[in-house]
């Protein structure tokens, strides 16, 4: 069976500045459990909380960079290119650089506020 999205759910961002999260696919905007889709605006300056999710998390960055960081290593993500984040590994996105970054987040499971695991102290 075929099922339109008419358009996202605007959802509430977390970290040190407002990002727009419009999720297209997902717990909120269409009630999927096992998918999420979103289209992220982080602007400069942003930085949310690392995280340990119950969730492997695909990016695919369409403009500017986005800093992803591991326990182990820190790697900036241009335009074009895609990163992926496993499950139980703890990690951190930001967007340092003064363009911002526009991206797509893709979260199987989809992406729940009692599955991300955020940081304590944040």
């Amino acid at each position: 069976m075929l099922r339109l999205i008419e358009g996202p759910t605007k959802i509430e961002s977390e970290g040190t500045k407002p990002k727009t999260i419009l999720e297209y696919v997902g717990r909120v905007n269409s009630s999927s459990q096992g998918l999420s889709v979103a289209h992220m605006k982080s602007p400069p300056g942003w930085m949310e909380p690392g995280q340990t999710p119950e969730f492997d998390e695909y990016t695919l960055v369409l403009q500017g960079r986005l800093q992803v960081e591991s326990r182990t290593e820190t790697l900036l993500v241009s335009s074009g290119q895609a990163i992926v984040a496993s499950a139980g590994e703890w990690v951190r996105y930001s967007t340092p650089e003064p363009e911002g970054c526009e991206y797509i987040a893709v979260c199987l499971p989809a992406f729940g506020p009692d599955l991300v695991h955020r940081d304590a102290n944040a």
